[in-house]
């Protein structure tokens, strides 16, 4: 496809998936996963809405799980489901000043400790971001940086 033939694709609205197979799966409706879902899928990943139930969502060993409100009561039983899944990489948004509390829903249902590290928080680049939008691209910018294997930031 010629770079007309893309920008004219991404106008309209049609952008064709990435040719990794990546997926995006954000959960709980929020500002920030309508953004998170709006450029994700500008830059070619299948995405999807989980809100809150994963066992409707297709999630395969090409899927990022984020989980865009760690205050809602389901949060728990959404990331043991995420854990049980071939998810490829799973995170929740939330203040690196304050203590995740992910950690203790999920040990209040059994989950071992190992598997609870498989959660990353918090997640994205570090840009000073602020609002919905900014949230939603400092995370798939650290997303991408992941999967190309590299450290995102200024490093090269």
């Amino acid at each position: 496809m010629s770079t007309e033939s893309e920008a004219c694709a991404l106008a309209h609205g049609t952008v064709q998936p990435a040719g990794d197979g990546r997926a995006l799966v954000a959960v709980f409706d929020s500002p920030v996963a309508a953004h998170l879902l709006h450029f994700a899928a500008t830059l070619g990943y299948r995405v999807a809405l989980a809100d809150p139930d994963l066992s409707r969502t297709p999630i395969d060993a090409q899927t990022d799980v984020v989980v865009t409100d760690h205050d809602r009561p389901e949060l728990g039983p959404v990331l043991r489901d995420a854990l049980a899944s071939p998810a490829r990489w799973i995170g929740v948004m939330g203040s690196p000043r304050h203590a995740g509390p992910h950690v203790e829903a999920l040990r209040a249902l059994g989950v071992a400790d190992g598997e609870i590290a498989r959660v990353h928080r918090p997640i994205g680049l570090n840009i000073g971001s602020k609002t919905p939008a900014e949230i939603a691209l400092a995370t798939l910018a650290g997303l991408l940086a992941d999967r190309n294997g590299r450290p995102g930031g200024t490093t090269f």
